[in-house]
């Protein structure tokens, strides 16, 4: 599920809409994947341009309400960055290809880092509905990969090694930030379903045995096909509701993307300080 012509049209195409090869709005160093809720995120850029999804070829659009459909380019706190403000899913009948057809062509616009953001319902007992925590890794229950088939060896290895999917260095740089600006930051294990339904008390006590502190339906696929693609990764997620299998309590999307927005507040103020310095440790 690699197509690179069809990857190399899209970033061609969003380039010439950010203003050329010359713009450096087409030359960012970090990008950003804003889930459910967290597209407030984007609109602290500076000298923003915007790009819709509709107007590239093979992208999908984003099918969840609160998710803009667009890209956004921009400078965050000085630094270039990208945003992709909402995604597709499997859910929606989409591959794992146009799934990560995103990630895929900002690494085509250069950027070295790569930051993924969801919402997704907490797990870990320990965790209060709008926790903000960090991924230290990931399970993929979606039983796809974007790495199936034909291997683009320009990309990367056809066996890519996942040890280490979220970098160290960039984990703890995120953990000093958020401990400097009195922020609240878990660190767990995210696992991803191919949804949409949620889960049910027999399904959360499963995942929890097999070690995931949160769940979601997104981010696992392009964390992959980052890290392939030789990316440095960061992760978060807004944990929007508490799934505690013996006393479930029902929610909805309105629900979960109040609570994610409320928790995107919090993600925008760490990042802005946390941003420079991945950018920092990227130019060494």
């Amino acid at each position: 599920m690699q197509n690179p012509e069809k990857v190399q049209n899209c970033a061609d195409a969003l380039i010439d809409a950010l203003g050329g090869a010359s713009s450096p709005h087409a030359r960012p160093l970090v990008g950003l994947v804003l889930g459910t809720g967290l597209g407030g995120v984007a609109d602290k850029l500076v000298d923003a341009r915007s790009v819709s999804f509709a107007t590239l070829p093979f992208f999908p659009p984003a099918g969840v309400n609160s998710h803009a459909g667009r890209f956004v380019s921009g400078f965050f706190h000085g630094i270039p960055v990208i945003v992709q403000q909402g995604r597709c899913h499997l859910y929606e009948g989409y591959s794992p290809f146009e799934v990560c057809l995103g990630t895929r062509s900002m690494a085509k616009l250069g950027i070295k880092a790569l930051v993924l953001t969801n919402a997704a319902g907490a797990l870990n007992p320990r965790y209060d509905a709008g926790a903000l925590m960090l991924l230290a890794d990931h399970i993929n229950a979606t039983g796809m990969s974007p790495l199936t088939g034909f291997n683009c060896d320009e990309w990367g290895p056809r066996f890519p090694d996942m040890s280490a999917v979220y970098d160290a260095e960039f984990q703890t740089l995120a953990l000093d930030e958020a401990l400097k600006n009195g922020i609240r930051l878990e660190k767990g294990v995210y696992l991803s379903t191919p949804g949409p339904q949620l889960e049910t008390p027999a399904e959360t006590r499963a995942f929890r045995l097999m070690g995931a502190d949160a769940v979601g339906m997104s981010t696992v696929l392009e964390a992959i096909a980052a890290r392939h693609m030789g990316l440095r990764i960061l992760g978060f997620s807004i944990c929007s509701n508490k799934n505690l299998p013996d006393c479930m309590a029902e929610t909805s999307l309105e629900e979960i993307i109040a609570m994610a927005q409320k928790g995107g507040e919090t993600l925008s103020r760490l990042l802005g300080g946390l941003i420079p310095r991945l950018a920092s440790t990227l130019a060494r």
